[in-house]
């Protein structure tokens, strides 16, 4: 642009490192990651229940069609370069995608085979199979504390989702793939980001999204879920529901921006615990929008989960401290000039001279 300025990038999703105490954080990003998780599931629940709009299959291809618009004009505004790609880096968007959608349609099929509170509690093991992931494939290492920290977490979840466990043994095996699958997600996720690609959020969008469509237009016919849109778009589609679809559109491309920028910059784990953490938030959003019951059981590990979660971020904050501190040096440093002393050393050094002068 000549003779005008470009858009400045959006400080929130990269550029020179930020000082302490600025927005750009790694927590920041998870509590926006929060909000956003919680407004959509509300948003999502409200829609369901006022427009009768029951289709999760077009609801999902609504998100990811309206996060592949999102960059794709972020990009046109000069937020971003889309990176140039060969045809091995095309390849793993493609298998990316299809991994992104595959985790969504495991996880809807396994629902209709197992209880809520079932598929709840396996779905908290994500972080266990993360961490295995981590360990067999990327070399992870672990500590002690960071274990300790999630045995709360997710006896919390447990806890919190206790009730019916009923479940089938395709429903068993297809809720703890799905499981697998959503760990496998979040590891590959971050690896995109920080690993050899290197890619930027907005640009990892923008290539995921529009393969996330097409596969999830293609499964919504295969369910027959296409022809059942198709007529209700014909009998009470309104102008109320397309506004309502498209704010929540807009709203899931936000969130898939502010998810992958939040795993970029924490990790996979941390964010498989957000997952748990916020899991059990949705609860208390259920209990308190939509007049939910829950038990003393139920109340007791949702408190259980929160202050596992603060654990968690405690033993996170804590070791990366460790790490960013820099090491001290076994031997005194020297310079040109000979070694470097401590102030106190120097101080003592020149009251020696001047009582021998």
């Amino acid at each position: 642009m000549i003779g005008k300025d470009r858009p400045h990038p959006l400080q929130l999703a990269g550029g020179p490192p930020s000082r302490p105490g600025k927005v750009d954080t790694s927590y920041s990003w998870l509590a926006v990651y929060f909000m956003l998780n919680l407004t959509l599931t509300i948003y999502n629940k409200a829609i369901l229940s006022s427009f009768r709009f029951s289709y999760p299959w077009t609801l999902t291809g609504i998100h990811t069609f309206c996060s592949g618009v999102g960059a794709l004009v972020m990009a046109k505004m000069g937020y971003f370069t889309p990176a140039q790609l060969g045809e091995h880096e095309n390849m793993v968007m493609l298998m990316f995608s299809f991994l992104y959608t595959l985790n969504i349609a495991i996880s809807n099929v396994s629902l209709n085979e197992v209880s809520v509170a079932f598929h709840q509690v396996v779905r908290a093991m994500t972080p266990v199979f993360t961490i295995a992931i981590s360990i067999l494939f990327l070399g992870k290492r672990y500590s002690a504390m960071t274990y300790l920290s999630l045995l709360p977490l997710l006896l919390g979840v447990y806890m919190a989702t206790v009730g019916d466990y009923s479940y089938t043994a395709m429903g068993f095996f297809l809720t703890v793939l799905g499981t697998v699958l959503a760990a496998v997600k979040t590891v590959v996720t971050n690896r995109i980001q920080i690993g050899r690609l290197q890619l930027h959020p907005l640009d990892l969008l923008l290539r995921m999204s529009p393969l996330a469509f097409v596969q999830t237009v293609i499964f919504s016919w295969m369910k027959g879920e296409l022809d059942e849109v198709v007529s209700f778009c014909k009998t009470e589609m309104s102008t109320k529901l397309v506004l309502a679809l498209l704010v929540n559109g807009i709203i899931a491309f936000f969130l898939n921006y502010v998810s992958f920028t939040a795993n970029k910059k924490t990790s996979a784990l941390t964010m498989t615990v957000a997952a748990n953490v916020k899991q059990v938030l949705s609860i208390v959003v259920a209990v308190t929008v939509f007049n939910t019951t829950i038990g003393f059981l139920n109340g007791l590990g949702i408190i259980m989960t929160l202050l596992g979660g603060a654990c968690y971020s405690y033993v996170d904050l804590r070791e990366k401290a460790q790490r960013m501190r820099p090491p001290t040096p076994a031997f005194p440093q020297t310079s040109s000039n000979g070694p470097i002393l401590s102030e106190k050393e120097s101080e003592e050094l020149l009251n020696i001279r001047i009582s021998k002068n």
